[in-house]
């Protein structure tokens, strides 16, 4: 078995190739053959416990990760509050082939799947800006997605942490060779950007939704429960929304369930999955008038078919320990 740490998985988790594999995974959602659980909830006296398999048929990816989120671990045991490992196997015989971290793994694969919703359904005009919601190590990995799938000229960044903002703002402006400037305001987001991704920890809604321009593209990838919310309710009725997967929409997602409960909009609202659009089952973009919404909750098939790509790569390079056991 191998065990890779996050270093190792640093050294071969590229965000382009890594955004192939999670388009793969899409496509084998839509197209019947991936097995995509509904993950495991646990909860202890301490914390929550997350477990996410999936299986790829056609890539031939079989894992399980386990996520957990401990409020206490800074405090009492000097370690992070989230945590996650992921256990990928072979699928001919079930036995666990490696053992990986799990952390930024999860930031890449998030980071893809924005990626590869902006390829398929922003405009495509070059030169265009992004405005980034949130300064956290998400951000990151949806800003460089971005570059990835679109020719971006320019971003700004808005958080309520002006340190952390100057830290984005320093590494990622160096690490992309882009003009990135820190945003006064929620407003100049809205005002500035073709592309909008939210990826924050607020639980109420981090922009005005009536004054989100004509054409947009947004990213929300920051709340994933029933009772918080990125998004408001003008922003959800005004957009094609384009979901993750629907189930995980409409049992997982505040920004959607919210709304539906105002009354303000109903389960049909949902246009389509990614994967649907991605095999042309559903259309994406019709037209550049449209504000686009990929809700994206996180789905264990993009931690699977990551999970497989870090593998094939380590084994490739002779990176990581391997141990009998």
């Amino acid at each position: 078995m191998l065990l890779l740490n996050q270093n190792d998985v640093m050294k071969v988790l590229d965000m382009a190739q890594c955004m192939e594999a999670v388009e793969k995974a899409f496509v084998e959602l839509a197209s019947g053959t991936a097995v995509l659980p509904p993950r495991i909830n646990l909860f202890t006296g301490e914390g929550l416990g997350l477990y996410m398999p999936a299986y790829l048929k056609e890539m031939g990816a079989l894992a399980c990760k386990v996520v957990t989120s401990y409020v206490n671990n800074p405090a009492k045991h000097k370690l992070p509050t989230i945590m996650g490992k992921v256990l990928l196997q072979d699928p001919e015989t079930g036995d666990v082939i490696c053992i990986m971290d799990g952390g930024y793994l999860t930031a890449v694969r998030t980071g893809a799947a924005s990626g590869v919703a902006t390829r398929y359904l922003a405009r495509e005009d070059r030169g265009q800006k992004v405005g980034i919601f949130g300064a956290g190590a998400q951000a990151r990995t949806q800003l460089q997605a971005m570059t990835v799938a679109r020719d971006i000229d320019k971003a700004c960044v808005y958080d309520v942490n002006d340190e952390a903002v100057g830290r984005f703002i320093t590494d990622m402006a160096s690490s992309l060779q882009l003009d990135i400037i820190r945003a006064a305001s929620a407003d100049q987001v809205l005002e500035e950007a073709d592309i909008i991704c939210t990826a924050s920890s607020s639980p109420t809604p981090v922009f005005d939704g009536g004054k989100v321009r004509e054409g947009t593209h947004i990213n929300s990838v920051g709340s994933h429960t029933l009772r918080a919310r990125e998004l408001d309710t003008a922003t959800i009725k005004r957009s094609k929304i384009i979901a993750d997967s629907y189930d995980a929409c409409l049992n997982e997602a505040g920004d959607i369930m919210i709304p539906i409960q105002e009354g303000a909009i109903d389960k049909s609202h949902l246009h389509a999955e990614l994967g649907e659009v991605i095999t042309g089952k559903k259309p994406g973009r019709v037209d550049e008038r449209e504000i686009i919404l990929f809700k994206s909750n996180g789905l264990a098939i993009q931690d699977v078919a990551a999970a497989k790509l870090v593998y094939d790569k380590a084994v490739q390079a002779g990176i990581g320990i391997s141990v009998e056991l």
